[in-house]
């Protein structure tokens, strides 16, 4: 242990020691505070205004810097809560997050822009642009539907709130391309369950198809897909009514025409029936009457 070997050092005069040195650096922080006193403080810097806030947004914009955009909106939006440019900041701050596709945050703000902001003219477009953050995100057929669906109700919403303006109308396009994906969905996971040979299954996806979305380009080989299911289960009636539908509604198709292979080579067409040409509807068209 290290001793104190300075006979003139004693535990007072340390204390007294350190005491002087205590005050003499008192004495120049005091100093320095009032030297620092004399001269002027540093200013905060003033945030420009909010109208010229909103038009550095509007140029970051069209100038293609989507996130400095956003940045300004929501500085805009943190300094002046109480400006008249809030709304329009709140709605171009979620169109700045959608063309970055950060489609979750441009949902979230148009979410809160709706919230507040219920009655206001631009409410059609915020609903539309909603709307297109959820279609952007919809995956491919092979993948989960989901974002498909949400994609749907998002864009059903803008039909039913506002029909008759142009987003209404763009909408409607959409939502025909929504269903007939969610359509191709239901072919893809059809097909794989007639290949594993699980019929029930397969017939169920292909009768949504034919039942649900109707519209859309799946529906004629969803038909002839039901007359191959069909057969494969016995169902024979249920076949030669699916093929009628078939002939009848697309009888220049591809999907006629196997169909009609199908059940001649099954032997379940009479002598007379006539094979379906393009300028024709065949025998399945004239059948359509008899059974419906």
């Amino acid at each position: 242990m290290h001793q104190n070997t300075d006979p003139h050092v004693t535990p007072a005069r340390a204390i007294q020691r350190i005491g002087c040195a205590m005050m003499a650096s008192s004495f120049l922080l005091l100093s320095g505070c009032a030297l620092f006193s004399n001269k002027e403080q540093p200013k905060t810097p003033k945030v420009a205004s909010a109208e010229t806030l909103y038009n550095y947004g509007i140029d970051a914009l069209h100038s293609k810097r989507y996130t400095l955009a956003s940045g300004e909106f929501e500085l805009l939006q943190q300094n002046y809560p109480y400006s008249g440019y809030v709304g329009n900041a709140e709605l171009m701050e979620g169109y700045a997050y959608y063309l970055q596709g950060e489609y979750a945050l441009s949902v979230q703000q148009l979410e809160r822009y709706l919230l507040l902001h219920p009655t206001s003219p631009d409410a059609a477009y915020a609903y539309y642009l909603r709307a297109l953050c959820y279609y952007e995100q919809i995956a491919e057929v092979q993948r989960d539907q989901q974002g498909t669906v949400e994609a749907l109700n998002a864009l059903e919403e803008v039909v039913t709130r506002f029909p008759q303006t142009a987003y209404a109308r763009d909408a409607q396009l959409k939502i025909d391309l929504c269903r007939d994906h969610l359509a191709g969905k239901e072919m893809l996971v059809g097909r794989y369950y007639q290949q594993q040979h699980i019929y029930e299954a397969a017939l169920g996806r292909y009768q949504r198809v034919v039942q649900d979305f109707q519209t859309t380009n799946h529906v004629a080989e969803a038909l002839e897909r039901l007359v191959e299911v069909d057969l494969e289960l016995g169902l024979v009636d249920e076949a030669r009514k699916n093929a009628a539908v078939l002939g009848y509604n697309y009888p220049d198709s591809q999907w006629y025409r196997y169909s009609y292979n199908i059940l001649r080579n099954h032997g379940l067409l009479p002598d007379h029936s006539v094979k379906p040409t393009s300028k024709q509807r065949g025998f399945f068209g004239r059948m359509w009457h008899a059974v419906f």
